[in-house]
């Protein structure tokens, strides 16, 4: 029987824990894992564990040369303006690995990688429509973190002969994952003609997405995976509000907001934008399960 592909995975969260099932009857899965709880759950499930952690580089000895497919979740660490998480994966895998030339490139079998990265790294649109073709202007110092993972993996993807794909993900939900803590604090939010637009993605349609990527992304390619259906932030949490059976949080101007919000909640309300999805479902042919988020709360009831 014809030998399994090796997968490695850096970052086995929520999201990708969702995909790991299907991931798992089409590759040898490796997991890169802090914890012995977390390696011990992996390994139960048919995933082979590694004791590794990209915050102390002495110990990702074991990816040293490692010839595997790719999917990246880890977030950068929540200092500077570089991911110096990456930049350390990234050392390790190419390690011990000798150089090669484009034809030795092109004559071995495609070990795709995929990264997920952040809608953030297209900073404020004013409300604006924007595609993939729209340049990154990260505001923040977390989406410039972001931006550099990308602009590491670009490099490295080049230079290695690897097909990259990029998969941006705004604001993530799933039921058990929905901001409902901030209504139960009674955090207010910007009235209509003030708000800002913002983009979700069901946290399973975003596992899906990634399992299509790996076989279906085109070499450094970018791809917005959101929903068809933007909303304002404070429509959102009137949903979520309205479904989990709470009061909806009360209004304010954003003027009001700049006293009464923390500076990390208005970093997210400076950003207003509307992602386009075109080429998520082209390209890669997803069928999204919930195409909107009134979809997801409809099904609820």
């Amino acid at each position: 029987m014809r030998a399994k592909p090796r997968l490695l995975i850096a970052g086995c969260g929520d999201v990708v824990s969702r995909a790991l099932p299907w991931l798992l009857q089409r590759f040898r899965v490796y997991v890169l894992c802090r914890r012995a709880d977390q390696a011990a759950r992996l390994r139960a499930m048919g995933a082979v564990p590694i004791m590794a952690d990209l915050d102390h580089p002495a110990t990702l000895s074991r990816l040293s040369g490692l010839q595997a497919a790719l999917i990246h979740s880890v977030p950068p660490s929540t200092q500077g303006e570089t991911d110096l998480r990456t930049r350390k994966l990234l050392s390790a895998l190419q390690k011990n690995v000798p150089r090669q030339g484009k034809s030795a490139i092109l004559a071995q079998p495609s070990r795709p990688a995929v990264y997920i990265s952040t809608t953030g790294v297209y900073g404020n649109a004013d409300g604006r429509w924007l595609d993939e073709s729209s340049g990154a202007h990260p505001d923040s110092a977390r989406a410039r973190r972001r931006a550099d993972a990308e602009l590491q993996l670009r490099a490295w993807a080049c230079h290695t002969g690897r097909p990259l794909a990029i998969l941006r993900a705004p604001g993530i939900y799933a039921a058990g994952r929905l901001p409902t803590a901030r209504i139960e604090r009674g955090d207010p939010v910007i009235r209509p003609e003030e708000d800002s637009w913002s983009n979700h993605i069901h946290a399973d349609d975003l596992a899906h997405a990634i399992c299509l990527a790996l076989f279906r992304g085109r070499p450094l390619r970018t791809y917005n995976v959101v929903d068809d259906a933007p909303s304002r932030m404070g429509d959102w949490f009137d949903e979520v509000a309205d479904a989990s059976k709470l009061p909806r949080p009360a209004r304010i101007t954003r003027e009001q907001a700049q006293v009464q919000l923390s500076p990390a909640i208005l970093s997210y309300l400076d950003e207003s934008r509307r992602l386009r999805n075109e080429r998520l479902k082209q390209e890669l042919r997803v069928r999204l399960r919930w195409p909107t988020t009134a979809s997801f709360f409809a099904s609820l009831f």
